[in-house]
């Protein structure tokens, strides 16, 4: 009987030896290797350091079980992210950016919204390559709520006139609009006179092409008169005295 009951406690503690050498061993993964994909906003390591705060974070038990039953980071501009395990010791970040296509400035803070005119994020800074939109007639601003202007058009016009720049690598400060619609973009040193939508591919193309001229110069440049099938029509640009 004692030799039984002595075989039944070392089953027991081999059993319970093995369990705490196992849980050790789990305890123990570390997750070495970390890749960013979707990220356009943030740097790869500005990302990693928003998930990985803590060492407890890169544990691969941890991390796993706080990405299925946990919340995630709440990151500016971010709409959500995904891990994606490739074993024990590397995972994929896979960033999901909100679609901003410019702000508005409201009180004392900045109000981005997206292609429809949702207010997706609020911050009291300015976002580096976000065109500040101005000459929008506006209500009360909320988070998460359309921007309250009368001609919802203007949003598809504004999305249009982003994605053309962002084609042509064009960046500008601002952007603004008149009681009519038209537009006007602001560079460090150039105003650009637009006019309405229409040819708006055509004149920022000309745009583009003339930025390597007008480097350095400071002025006003029209492009309003811009006519494809009219180059003395193209532009007027006037410098500042």
């Amino acid at each position: 009987m004692i030799n039984l009951k002595a075989k039944r406690t070392r089953v027991v503690l081999l059993g319970l030896t093995a369990a705490g050498i196992f849980l050790a061993a789990v305890m123990s993964l570390t997750i070495k290797q970390v890749t960013v994909s979707g990220n356009n906003r943030y740097t790869k390591e500005e990302v990693i350091d928003m998930i990985f705060k803590t060492g407890a974070d890169r544990n691969t038990l941890y991390c796993y079980g706080k990405d299925k039953f946990g919340e995630h980071q709440q990151i500016p501009f971010v709409e959500d992210y995904q891990l994606v395990f490739h074993g024990p010791f590397e995972v994929e970040v896979i960033v999901h950016e909100k679609s901003v296509v410019g702000y508005v400035a409201y009180m004392s803070s900045y109000m981005y919204f997206d292609k429809d005119g949702i207010i997706v994020e609020s911050t009291n800074e300015e976002v580096e390559g976000i065109p500040c939109i101005e000459g929008l007639e506006y209500g009360q601003i909320v988070l998460h709520k359309p921007l309250p202007v009368e001609d919802q058009a203007i949003f598809g016009q504004i999305l249009i006139l982003t994605q053309v720049l962002s084609t042509y690598d064009l960046g500008v400060k601002k952007i603004q609009y008149d009681r009519k619609g038209d537009a006007k973009l602001y560079t460090e040193d150039l105003e650009v006179v637009l006019g309405d939508g229409s040819n708006i591919d055509g004149k920022i193309l000309r745009l583009s092409n003339m930025m390597p001229e007008l480097e350095g110069l400071k002025g006003t440049l029209y492009l309003d008169t811009y006519d494809p099938l009219n180059n003395q029509m193209a532009y007027t640009f006037k410098k500042n005295s």
